[in-house]
């Protein structure tokens, strides 16, 4: 418990000092980059983090249930056709969420001026 309190407070402290770091002086930072300013920087960040943890949570997702599904196999091979068409919709429906997030990705890239 104790651990899992210190983990929580270490994200939402990085995020309070992320969330402080987006809003000083935007202005200056435009002007010294050329026209790139944090907020630009924080919507590639946003984007790369969306993709990044939708493949990683997707992977895992369609480890777990092709894992789930051949033992289910192997402990009666006789459920094969039966277990064949749920396993594939249920991977596609998993991989639509990967999807998802690959769009929204390209909106936020495309909100950044």
């Amino acid at each position: 418990m104790r651990k899992r309190m210190y983990w929580f407070l270490s994200l939402a402290g990085g995020c309070f000092v992320i969330s402080l770091a987006a809003y000083a002086q935007e202005q200056g930072a435009e002007a010294a980059a050329g026209g790139f300013s944090m907020a630009s920087a924080i919507g590639l960040f946003a984007a790369g983090a969306a993709i990044a943890i939708a493949a990683f949570a997707g992977a895992l997702a369609q480890g777990r249930t092709a894992s789930a599904t051949m033992e289910g196999i192997a402990r009666n091979p006789g459920a094969q056709p039966q277990m064949f068409m749920p396993w594939i919709v249920s991977m596609a429906l998993i991989e639509s969420l990967v999807i998802y997030a690959l769009v929204i990705a390209f909106m936020i890239l495309g909100k950044i001026k």
